[in-house]
C-alpha cells in the first residue's frame, strides 16, 4: 500500500560512486531455500540444509512446518539448517492450524499444495497485500484431487486458505499457468508426499494455457530429484503444452547445499552496467539452477561484456544501449533492468511480464509510477512497459510498496544521481536483510540513513 507521507517512514540516500568495481557472494537462493524446506520437510529421514537463506520469507516457512512437528534447528546466522521429520504429524483436530505466512508467496503456495496432499486442518494467512494476491488456479487444481475440502476466502480466489484434507484421491490433474508457475511447483513438490501412501503411483499434471517463469519449474524439478524423487517435465511438440510425470517414490533426507541467489546478483551486475564499473559474483555459473543468471545476457545485449568461469559470472560496464527483450523467464529482475534502462541511449521495452502485476505490488504500475518521478518516461503495455530514458534525471523520493524488490532496484540510480532517497528500506528483509550493508561494502563508503523525523 502507498503512504502519503513519505516523512512517516525511514529512508537510506545512496551516495553516488565512480565506478562499482569489486566481489561479492549473495546469500541463498530464497527460491532454492524454500523449495529445499519443502522436500526436507516431508522426507523419510533428516536433512541437512546448508547455505540456506535466513530472510523473512524462509522464516515464515521453518516456522509453518515446525507447527506440525518437524524440528528445523538452524547455526550460522541461519545459514545451516538441520531438518528432522521425526515428530512430523498431520494436524486433524477440529479446528485448524493456523499458519502466518507474512507475504511469502512461495511459503503459501508450496505449503497449500504440500498439506493438502499430507493431511490435516488448516489456515494460511498472510499480510493484508497477501490477501490480495492470488492462489484460486492453485486451489481449483487442488478441489479436483484432494479427499476433503479447500477454499479461498479472499475476493477473488485470494487467501487465506482453509483447508480440511485426508490427502488426494486422484494422479492426474490440470493447473492453469499463466499467473504464477509457483502453483505448479507446488503440486510437483506435493506428489510424492502423496505418494508415500502410494508406493505404485504415478501423478501426472497437465499445464493448461501458458506457463510463466519456466525455469523456475526446472529448478524445482532439480531440487526434487536430489531428495529421490523421479520427475519428468514434458513439452509437446508445439512448445507451448507442459505436462509434469512424478514417480512413486517419497523423498529421502540428505544433504544439500544451496546456490547464492541470481536474483539478487542481478543488482550487482546492474551496479557494474550502470556505474561502468566490473563486478564479480561468486557462487554462480552458466549452469546454475536459477534460471536469473540470463540477467547478464540481457547486459551483454545492452553492450556490457560479461565473463564467465565455473564458480563465477563477472559483468563490465560499457556505454549501454536500450533493448527490446522478452523477460517472462526472468521476470524477478524487470525492476533492475529498468533501472539500467534510465542510463542507455534509446528506450528499452520489456515483453512478457504480464504476470507481474500480481507480485508483492504491482511491479508494472507501481514500478512505472516511481520511475516517472525521476523524470523518464514511461508506457505501460499488458504485458510489461517502455522506459524512454531522460536527458536529466532528478532526484525523487521513491515509495518501495513494501516491496524488496523495488527497494533494492531503485538503490542502484542513487548509484549515478544524487538526491535519492528509497522509503522503507528495511522491506528488504523479506528476501536478503543485509542488502544495504553488502551494498555499502561493495561501493566502499556509506549511505545516508534518515530517521521518519528527519
Amino acid at each position: 500500500m502507498h503512504d502519503s507521507d513519505p516523512a512517516s517512514h525511514p529512508s537510506v540516500e545512496i551516495v553516488p560512486v565512480d565506478r562499482v568495481c569489486g566481489r561479492i557472494r549473495p546469500p541463498g537462493s530464497k527460491s532454492l531455500t524454500n523449495r529445499a524446506l519443502i522436500c526436507a520437510a516431508f522426507a523419510d529421514g533428516d536433512s541437512v540444509i546448508t547455505g540456506a537463506l535466513r530472510s523473512e520469507d524462509t522464516e515464515v516457512m521453518i516456522e509453518a512446518i515446525r507447527s506440525i512437528g518437524v524440528v528445523v534447528e538452524a547455526s550460522d546466522g541461519g545459514r545451516h539448517l538441520n531438518v528432522s521429520t521425526s515428530g512430523r504429524i498431520a494436524r486433524t483436530d477440529e479446528i485448524p492450524i493456523e499458519m502466518f505466512i507474512a507475504n511469502s508467496g512461495t511459503t503459501i503456495r508450496f505449503l497449500t499444495a504440500a498439506l493438502s496432499a499430507f493431511g490435516g486442518n488448516y489456515r494460511l494467512h498472510g499480510v493484508q497485500r497477501m490477501h490480495q494476491r492470488p492462489i484460486g488456479d492453485l486451489v481449483d487444481a487442488i478441489a479436483m484431487v484432494i479427499d476433503g475440502d479447500i477454499s479461498a476466502t479472499s475476493p477473488s480466489g485470494c487467501p487465506p486458505v482453509v483447508m480440511s484434507s485426508r490427502g488426494w484421491q486422484s494422479d492426474s490433474m490440470s493447473v492453469a499457468g499463466a499467473v504464477s508457475s509457483q502453483y505448479l511447483s507446488g503440486l510437483m513438490m506435493a506428489a510424492p508426499i502423496r505418494s508415500t501412501a502410494n508406493s505404485n503411483l504415478t501423478t501426472r499434471i497437465n499445464v493448461v494455457g501458458e506457463l510463466v517463469s519456466r525455469p523456475y519449474v526446472d529448478m524445482t524439478a532439480e531440487v526434487m530429484r536430489s531428495f529421490g524423487s523421479v520427475v519428468g517435465v514434458i513439452d509437446d511438440a508445439s512448445g507451448t503444452q507442459v505436462a509434469v510425470d512424478i514417480g512413486s517414490a517419497g523423498y529421502i533426507g540428505g544433504d544439500h547445499s544451496i546456490e547464492p541467489d541470481a536474483s539478487a546478483a542481478s543488482y550487482f551486475w546492474a551496479a557494474a552496467a550502470i556505474t561502468g564499473g566490473e563486478v564479480t559474483v561468486e557462487g554462480l555459473n552458466r549452469s546454475a539452477m536459477q534460471g536469473d543468471v540470463g540477467f547478464v545476457d540481457v547486459l551483454e545485449k545492452m553492450g556490457c561484456e560479461v565473463r564467465h568461469t565455473d564458480d563465477s559470472i563477472t559483468v563490465v560496464g560499457r556505454p549501454l544501449s536500450g533493448v527490446d527483450v522478452d523477460m517472462n523467464v526472468i521476470s524477478d529482475t524487470v525492476q533492475t533492468l529498468s533501472m539500467v534502462a534510465l542510463f542507455a541511449e534509446g528506450p528499452t521495452r520489456v515483453r512478457g511480464v504480464a504476470h507481474n502485476r500480481f507480485k508483492e505490488t504491482d511491479r508494472i504500475g507501481d514500478l512505472a509510477c516511481e520511475i516517472r518521478k525521476l523524470g523518464a518516461r514511461v508506457d505501460e503495455h499488458d504485458d510489461g512497459l517502455t522506459i524512454h530514458p531522460a536527458a536529466h534525471l532528478h532526484p525523487a523520493t521513491l515509495e518501495t510498496y513494501h516491496d524488496h524488490r523495488m527497494a533494492m532496484s531503485f538503490s542502484l540510480v542513487g548509484l549515478r544521481l544524487p538526491g535519492v532517497k528509497i522509503l522503507n528500506p528495511a522491506c528488504t528483509s523479506k528476501t536478503y536483510p543485509e542488502y544495504f550493508a553488502d551494498l555499502e561494502r561493495l561501493i566502499g563508503h556509506a549511505h545516508r540513513w534518515h530517521t521518519a523525523s528527519s
